[in-house]
């Protein structure tokens, strides 16, 4: 075992010249670090790591074994670039985890926010962006370009298509299947999903008000429950919550648009989400 003042390295481990090693990281049985990594201060690397590419990953995140992180993407379009894989501050990272750097035909990086966490086998594709304190649960994955906002939940094997956008504070159902986009705050679920209202538990746990949730699920009504062309409920709503923060980031996700069409309410949709037990 390699001990100095700033790291602990197992005599085990490979750490290609060129690699730069944050204070106090810790580098466990086996780990393989490539020579265009830079490894935060404070990381905790368990045993059986794999970092190539140009990844960087920010401090405190802790990577469990047979993680494999910053492999070329897996697109017919890559060139061989010096594409990037950038993951942020305080994230945890479980048992084989995969996550590809960018592409040169995109914004040539892979990003990763702050406090997210990646259960067992999940998978990020190449230019994905993620957001802040998004969980993928167990097999979760996500093709390429794929967009991701802050407080997203994914449940275990669901699968997003490439150049889906997810918004702020969603819930995906276990066993999902994204070809559209997601609203702020929606409730997605089934085979090819639909939307079955709202995430009105991860609301709450963000602090949310009882108007706030009111105002949107009435906001969620308007737009998707009711006959009429879809622009024209979209107007309407805008007009109507014109002073609703909340509503305002739905209505903002929706006229910002994007590669895949938005998703809509299945039949059984009635503006709000809670799981078995809660009320």
């Amino acid at each position: 075992m390699l001990e100095t003042s700033d790291t602990t390295i197992d005599p085990t481990a490979r750490v290609a010249p060129g690699a730069v090693i944050g204070k106090g990281a810790v580098i466990g049985p086996y780990c393989v670090i490539g020579p265009n990594v830079v490894l935060g201060d404070n990381c905790r690397l368990i045993s059986h790591v794999a970092l190539s590419g140009h990844t960087t990953v920010g401090d405190r995140t802790v990577i469990y074994p047979f993680a494999s992180l910053g492999t070329p993407p897996q697109s017919v379009k890559y060139r061989g670039g010096p594409t990037r894989l950038v993951i942020g501050t305080d994230c945890e990272i479980r048992e084989s985890v995969t996550m590809n750097t960018g592409t040169e035909d995109d914004r040539g990086v892979t990003e990763i926010g702050n406090r997210c966490t990646f259960m067992v086998g999940s998978h990020v594709g190449h230019d994905c962006k993620v957001g802040n304190n998004v969980t993928l649960a167990n097999n979760a994955v996500l093709g390429g370009h794929v967009v991701i906002e802050d407080y997203v939940f994914m449940g275990g094997h669901s699968a997003a298509h490439q150049f889906v956008r997810i918004g702020e504070s969603a819930m995906i159902a276990g066993v999902t299947g994204l070809g559209a986009d997601v609203i702020p705050f929606g409730f997605a679920i089934g085979q090819r999903g639909e939307l079955d209202g709202l995430n009105v538990v991860g609301m709450r746990r963000r602090g949310y008000s009882r108007a706030d949730i009111h105002g949107l699920r009435q906001a969620y009504r308007a737009l998707f429950l009711v006959r009429g062309h879809f622009k024209e409920r979209v107007e309407a709503v805008e007009r109507g919550f014109a002073d609703d923060p909340v509503v305002a980031k739905v209505i903002a996700f929706i006229k910002a648009g994007g590669s895949r069409p938005l998703m809509k309410a299945g039949k059984a949709s009635h503006g709000e989400r809670h799981p078995a037990g809660e009320s």
